[in-house]
């Protein structure tokens, strides 16, 4: 069984910073965030492969990180020069034997 789970949301002014986590991952399985504006659906922001490949929508290349910590059990999303357009509720996700999973999700709020 795999759990997920995020910590790292809060709130912070445009232009700062946060790193979210995400515990419970398989090591050699791909993770994803994403992220929940308020009223809309969820949609990907950035995935990281086993084998640490990485890709990002356009909206957070050049702004996002996503890493695996040495542990390897924990991805993590570094987000910078935050915008009142990435408010919402970040989840992050995995496939393993051919189920998804979620964690709980963490609030992230961008005042301006």
């Amino acid at each position: 069984q795999v759990q997920l789970v995020e910590s790292g949301g809060g709130l912070v002014q445009a232009g700062g910073s946060l790193r979210l986590s995400c515990a419970g991952i398989i090591s050699i399985a791909t993770v994803d965030w994403y992220h929940q504006a308020p009223g809309k659906q969820r949609e990907l922001v950035a995935a990281i492969t086993g084998d640490e490949d990485t890709k990002y929508v356009d909206s957070a290349k050049g702004r996002f990180i996503i890493s695996r910590g040495n542990a390897k059990n924990t991805v993590y999303l570094q987000m910078n020069s935050l915008k009142s357009e990435d408010t919402g509720v970040y989840y992050c996700h995995t496939k393993w034997i051919g189920r998804d999973y979620w964690g709980q999700g963490t609030q992230v709020t961008v005042s301006s």
